[in-house]
């Protein structure tokens, strides 16, 4: 197409095959215009962008997509959510406060996995960053409430940046396969190695559950989790007793915070809480949804990390430290027990985000109830319903297919991240992926070097 205002060659907005104009065009911003009029909206950074219909939504249901989110929960608040009461604590937070925190978190990640499940057709699960909660107990005393709150606004800013500018990607794509694997599988077999220990403190109630995990595994696979939760409630509520205190129910509400900008905002909480969250937290999400068959071109790593980053962003003023994708309760959720077709999980992520909606609404209240549970409950159902994951992922980082150096290495991450241990506010996931990824490149600079 040839416009007639457009000096000695075609304008390149003209072509829809280039996005930039190299020529020396006069009236730059109409031809632009032009392009933008002649183009079909991109399906908003999914490749594969094909939502699911009400119907698909009701064909692909079962029991188990909505026993696996309602797990994720359970895991997800019942030794979580004890940190965030922590580190609102730490920080001297009134009670309106805390319960505007808890409310913002839940609604902001239920909303946002609700919204990317729907459009990957893959089971997004977000969640408030723990290793961040964690983080807080120690770091809010530090600062005011208000740098806090600045410090919220920083680290999520430089979160969505990152993700927006491709580093990401980057990041993801350049990061060995089974690294990736061994990281998550460090991550999941220390959490299931304290599920074990509880046969030293509450013996009765793991082997009963024990027990009927592997009888519903023998006869009634696809629903031995749910087995598992029946079992373990009669038994808490029935043998030992437990009561759930009456609350009445009510709406929660949240509180605007106004920023306070200042260098110890950015030096105490924000740079710190950004590091933390990324390697900590995105980059074993990431890890989950691709050990699951969930492909970049499926589930992006791009717009997942930048809306999570910029949803944070905007509802830090709240309270929302910030949100992330998951990677226990992704776990539980991504894993054949949720259903055997990988193309049907999507419908765990949707009840998901509903589920997190109404906690969020009702904050108050499902506080008090989930703090009610006895946590070797929470603890022993989340670490049964990982085992298929655990061993999935110990399968992947060290499969016969990879090098013997390759399998050194994933050694090097699963020890590492198994350990659980903190040096200089860093958690085992981020020394686990530096220890591995430098053990990885000098063995295979010492193989190539030993070619030439």
């Amino acid at each position: 197409m040839k416009l007639p205002f457009v000096p000695q060659r075609e304008c390149q907005w003209s072509n829809p095959s280039r996005r930039a104009c190299d020529g020396i065009c006069a009236r730059r911003v109409e031809c632009f215009l032009i392009f933008l009029k002649t183009q079909k909206p991109h399906p908003i950074m999914f490749k594969n962008y094909n939502p699911p219909t009400l119907a698909d939504i009701r064909k692909d249901s079962t029991l188990s997509t909505f026993i696996a989110p309602f797990i994720a929960n359970l895991a997800g608040y019942g030794g979580p959510l004890a940190i965030v009461i922590g580190a609102a604590q730490a920080g001297m937070l009134t009670t309106e406060q805390t319960t505007s925190m808890l409310c913002i978190l839940s609604i902001t990640f239920g909303l946002a996995s609700l919204v990317l499940s729907y459009l990957t057709r893959a089971p997004i699960i977000t969640a408030w960053s723990t290793p961040g909660a964690a983080f807080l107990i120690s770091a809010l005393p530090t600062v005011t409430y208000n740098e806090a709150i600045a410090g919220f606004i920083i680290a999520n800013g430089i979160i969505f940046a990152i993700a927006a500018t491709g580093m990401f990607d980057t990041v993801m794509n350049k990061l060995p396969k089974s690294i990736a694997a061994a990281l998550l599988a460090g991550i999941l077999f220390r959490f299931g190695v304290n599920t074990f220990a509880s046969l030293g403190s509450d013996t009765a109630l793991m082997l009963v559950m024990l027990a009927a995990y592997v009888l519903g595994k023998r006869w009634l696979p696809r629903y031995a989790t749910l087995a598992v939760l029946i079992v373990g409630c009669a038994y808490v509520f029935g043998w030992q007793g437990v009561s759930v205190p009456h609350v009445p129910l009510h709406l929660s509400s949240v509180v605007w915070t106004a920023p306070e900008f200042s260098f110890n905002a950015l030096i105490n909480i924000g740079l710190p809480l950004a590091l933390i969250t990324l390697t900590g937290q995105q980059i074993t999400g990431i890890a989950v949804l691709r050990t699951s068959g969930y492909s970049a071109s499926q589930a992006p790593a791009k717009p997942l990390v930048g809306l999570t980053a910029l949803l944070s962003t905007l509802t830090a003023p709240f309270g929302n430290f910030g949100i992330n994708l998951a990677a226990i309760t992704a776990a539980i959720c991504t894993e054949k027990s949720c259903h055997p077709d990988p193309a049907k999980r999507y419908v765990a992520g949707l009840w998901y985000g509903v589920l997190n909606l109404i906690i969020g609404a009702l904050a108050g209240v499902l506080v008090v109830f989930f703090l009610a549970l006895p946590k070797a409950l929470i603890t022993i159902l989340a670490g049964l319903a990982l085992l298929g994951a655990i061993l999935s992922n110990i399968s992947n980082a060290f499969h016969a297919d990879f090098s013997v150096t390759d399998r050194e290495a994933a050694l090097v991450t699963f020890m590492t991240c198994a350990s659980g241990v903190t040096l200089w506010q860093m958690g085992s996931a981020f020394w686990g992926i530096v220890l591995g990824c430098i053990t990885y490149a000098v063995f295979h600079w010492r193989v190539q070097g030993a070619h030439k």
